[in-house]
């Protein structure tokens, strides 16, 4: 093939118009740094840096012992569908049957299986914003469209109800939003999904996406609420969760769906002819950390609270920042727009694109920047790290943000 030529035009037009994850493009800057011998600080990644609990491993040594080797179920072992249909009423008052359960190679891959499923070209997707990097990518893939809501930080970056059917239009198929919320940290009070549930119960051709993640990573005294659980609506509600952040499993590679049976059985006949069922090894490990002891995630939680207020304490001392005070998940949210336009007499600062890679190169602190999560005025900060490496994170950006003129 000549060296000249343009391969990027070889490339499907769904792959050229996707946009790269700023979240992974991050990480891969940070680690290149740290391999060129950089005392780097990972603020960039939304990954637990606790060990997956003990006896989750050791379910997973019981398996390869007993001989789990082979292909498993496409929707998952029987046993890890009862489970979470277990799961899900015990811990989200939702009544689904092993029937309604779909297990995927994580969270992403569910929410990537059901947008496929249930979208159209040219349906319209609403996501509340600010929203993971990779929902808007995710429609693009099924030839939907976003529709973006914002979330202003006056109300903790959360979306009204009333915004919510203002934006509702004869094309509108699909609602999704996640809270906890990555990467604001917000979380949705019962009565503000009952309140989007209400304009859902009036529009019975929408779906409702609620990604749940980071259920078990929640501060608030009311704790999780699950919107599939409003009876009016739900049936049609999917509800995603996994492993990954509350068990510290991200590299286990589990997530599921509960649905409605024919959406189930789509998301099914989907991932039969995609990728089949997921790790064998990892289905037997995520049944042990359902119904097994729950005490190590509660102690993760716990740790995450202390680390969010110990960021935020940290970041409202940083002139020019705007802190909101997370509920759940492990991330601090602030607006830098303070600094658009400021420079350190080499480098402008115009947006948080630019903020952020100013900040990797010149303190060696790697975060993402607010604009892949729709909120182009903000800075993600991951808070999944030791208190010193928050500690001196912070201020190697207090000092570097005094530059700024």
């Amino acid at each position: 093939m000549s060296a000249t030529l343009d391969t990027t035009s070889l490339l499907a037009d769904r792959i050229n118009a996707l946009e790269e994850s700023s979240t992974l493009a991050m990480a891969k800057n940070a680690r290149e740094l740290a391999a060129q011998g950089h005392k780097v600080i990972n603020l960039s990644i939304g990954e637990p840096d606790f060990k997956t609990p003990a006896h989750i491993c050791e379910a997973a040594k019981k398996a390869i012992d007993e001989g789990y080797h082979g292909y498993t179920p496409v929707a998952g072992y029987p046993d890890l569908r009862k489970a979470i249909a277990d799961k899900f009423k015990r811990d989200n008052n939702l009544n689904w049957k092993p029937e309604n359960i779909v297990v995927s190679t994580g969270a992403k891959h569910s929410l990537a299986n059901v947008l496929q499923v249930l979208v159209n070209p040219g349906d319209e997707v609403i996501i509340f914003s600010p929203y993971w990097v990779s929902y808007s990518e995710m429609v693009k893939l099924a030839e939907g469209v976003s529709v973006v809501l914002d979330g202003p930080f006056e109300n903790d970056f959360k979306v009204t109800p009333e915004q919510f059917e203002a934006a509702i239009t004869d094309r509108t198929k699909v609602v999704m939003y996640a809270s906890p919320n990555n990467p604001t940290g917000s979380v949705y009070t019962e009565q503000e999904l009952r309140g989007i549930a209400e304009v859902v119960a009036r529009h019975e051709h929408i779906f409702v996406l609620a990604d749940e993640i980071y259920e078990y990573i929640n501060f608030t005294p009311e704790g999780h609420f699950s919107i599939g659980s409003v009876p009016e609506i739900a049936d049609r509600v999917i509800t995603v969760n996994g492993m990954a952040k509350g068990f510290a499993m991200t590299g286990w590679r589990i997530g599921y769906i509960g649905a409605a049976k024919w959406i189930a059985d789509g998301v099914e006949k989907l991932q039969g002819q995609v990728t089949s069922g997921t790790s064998s090894i990892a289905q037997k490990a995520a049944v042990e950390a359902l119904l097994g002891t729950m005490e190590p995630t509660y102690e993760m939680a716990k740790a995450y609270e202390r680390r969010r207020d110990l960021v935020v304490k940290l970041l409202k001392e940083v002139p020019g920042f705007r802190t909101n005070v997370p509920q759940g998940a492990f991330y601090a949210f602030p607006d830098i727009s303070y600094y658009y336009g400021k420079s350190d007499g080499q480098t402008m600062i115009n947006n948080s694109d630019d903020f952020a890679m100013w900040l990797l190169r010149t303190t060696f602190v790697s975060t993402v920047a607010g604009s892949g999560f729709g909120a182009p005025n903000c800075l993600r900060i991951s808070t999944a790290a030791s208190d010193e490496a928050l500690t001196e994170a912070i201020q190697r950006i207090k000092d570097a943000v005094a530059t700024l003129k």
